[in-house]
This record gives structure tokens, C-alpha cells and sequence, in this order.
């Protein structure tokens, strides 16, 4: 009975596709920080294959054209917002230690990802003319189960009556600012960037802020 070999070809292939992967990415986090800088229309495809070091050319066999790889980092940047908002909808916590985690994961986002956040604050701002229809077809469902969760909390008595969708905008706007208005208040406070601890003393405040309209004790 002949011994079939394996293929060599499979592990290539593989490899192939690692590394378009890892490439594709690398072309995606510098042109975040284009589009976040210049906006969409002010952002060009050479600056981007300029600062991740390729030629344009070699980046359009990956991106053929700018709205293909602005579509590609808002994508990212919905999927990583998206993740750090399951928490709530899917929270078995106690009301206190859900919200608290979901403003921890809020801010830990401006903080982490503040070029995505100012990307996706300026396509929001311009009408979301390029990406409108993903938001509504992918933000709203999450929305609908976390205002869900609020109803539950609400019909068990652990939280008073409190319009959860506004109440979600609220924390959405508070925790956002921190990366999208970040030079402003590093202006006010006369430093070049927000630190660690401004981060920390945001949190307790927007944290102390929602608890107590909710009314559950801290």
C-alpha cells in the first residue's frame, strides 16, 4: 500500500494567508491614524502606503481603492467598540458592578484606541455618509438587549425607572470625550496628553454620576 506524503503546499498557504493578515493590519493601523488626523477626504492613499512603508501600489493590491480601506478601519474599530459593549447585554452582574464595568470598558477604549474613536466621531459628525447603514444594522440590535437588561433590572426593582437609551448616550458621550476632545482638556490642564490618573478620576466620577441616577448605592 503506497504512503501518501503530506502536502507541502497546505502550510504555504497557510503561511500566505498569515501574512496578508498581518500586513492588511499594518496597513489598517497606520491609515486609522490618517483618517483621524486629516479626515476622509483629506486622507490620501499615498501617505498611508508612505507611513507603513510600502508603495502605493503595493497597497492597492490589498486596498484597490480609499473607501475599501476606510471601510476596513471602521470595520475594525466597530468590531473592537462592539466587543467592549457585549458586557452589559449579556451581564448576569448586579447593576452596580455591570455599569461599572461598562464605563471601565468605555473609557478603556478612548484611552487605549483614541485614533479609532476620533475616526468614527468624524463619520458620525459628517452624517455617516460612508457608513451609516453598518452602524444602524450593528449598533441598534447590541443597543435594543442592553436597554433590554435596563428593563430587566427596572421590573426586578434593583434600579428606578430611568430612560436607558438616553442614559446610554450619556455615558457613550462622557466616556468618547475623553479621546475625541482630548486635546482640549489637555489644553485646559495645561499638559500635553491625559495620564493614568485622569483616566482613574474620570472613572469614579462618570461611575458615581450613573449610579446615582439609577439610585443604586455605591
Amino acid at each position: 500500500m503506497a504512503t501518501v506524503k503530506p502536502s507541502a503546499a497546505a502550510p504555504k498557504i497557510k503561511r500566505r494567508v498569515l501574512n496578508r493578515d498581518k500586513l492588511e493590519a499594518d496597513i489598517a493601523a497606520e491609515a486609522v491614524k490618517v483618517f483621524a488626523e486629516c479626515g476622509y477626504e483629506g486622507a490620501s492613499i499615498a501617505t498611508v502606503a508612505e507611513n507603513a512603508g510600502l508603495s502605493k501600489q503595493n497597497l492597492m493590491y490589498y486596498f484597490p481603492t480609499k473607501q475599501a480601506l476606510y471601510q476596513r478601519v471602521l470595520d475594525n474599530v466597530l468590531d473592537d467598540w462592539l466587543e467592549r459593549m457585549e458586557h452589559l447585554a449579556h451581564a448576569d452582574d448586579e447593576p452596580q458592578e455591570a455599569l461599572r464595568a461598562y464605563v471601565q470598558a468605555k473609557l478603556r477604549f478612548s484611552r487605549e484606541q483614541p485614533w479609532a474613536s476620533r475616526v468614527y466621531a468624524m463619520e458620525v459628525i459628517g452624517g455617516a455618509q460612508l457608513y451609516g447603514a453598518q452602524i444602524q444594522s450593528r449598533v441598534v440590535p447590541l443597543l435594543r438587549k442592553d436597554i433590554e437588561v435596563f428593563e430587566q433590572w427596572i421590573s426586578a426593582g434593583k434600579i428606578a425607572p430611568v430612560n436607558a437609551t438616553h442614559l446610554l448616550f450619556a455615558i457613550w458621550a462622557m466616556t468618547q470625550s475623553y479621546a475625541d476632545f482630548s486635546t482640549q482638556m489637555g489644553l485646559v490642564l495645561n499638559r500635553k496628553q491625559l495620564n493614568k490618573k485622569d483616566f482613574d478620576d474620570a472613572e469614579k466620577l462618570i461611575v458615581d454620576m450613573v449610579l446615582a441616577t439609577v439610585r443604586v448605592a455605591a
